[in-house]
């Protein structure tokens, strides 16, 4: 059983930020669960480009308010609490925040916990 606070990730090396986020990733690849989970937050403001080529990602939305577009078909869809978005199909897309949000990101292959995102807004698959 793993038992992990908030607070026991904060300043280690799973506490990673990048321009305009931060996650601190809880559950990360060596936990052995098959998928990872971070908390993130994202500055009001921030418009981010976004695509992970080799990650499926879920974030469900506790607090705050932007949108995501999926920049194939320009759909635009409202994010805020109890709101989840699902990269499915390793979508293009932005993310562009109204109101600071905070989300529970779940990653499958889990990320091994420092990743920071590439050129083209993903992270690389983990190293082995």
């Amino acid at each position: 059983m793993i038992i992990r606070s908030l607070d026991e990730a904060t300043g280690t090396p799973q506490d990673v930020t990048g321009e305009a986020w931060r996650s601190r990733r809880l559950l990360v690849r060596d936990d052995g669960m098959g998928f990872s989970l971070s908390e993130t937050t994202v500055a009001a403001g921030a418009q981010l480009h976004l695509q992970y080529r080799h990650h499926l990602e879920a974030c469900y939305c506790l607090d705050g308010e932007g949108e995501i577009e999926n920049l194939a078909t320009g759909a635009r869809h409202r994010i805020g609490p109890g709101i989840l978005y699902a990269l499915d199909e390793h979508d293009a897309h932005v993310l562009r925040v109204t109101r600071e949000l905070r989300l529970v990101c779940v990653f499958n292959p889990p990320l091994a916990g420092g990743e920071t995102h590439d050129a083209q807004g993903g992270y690389l698959p983990a190293p082995d």
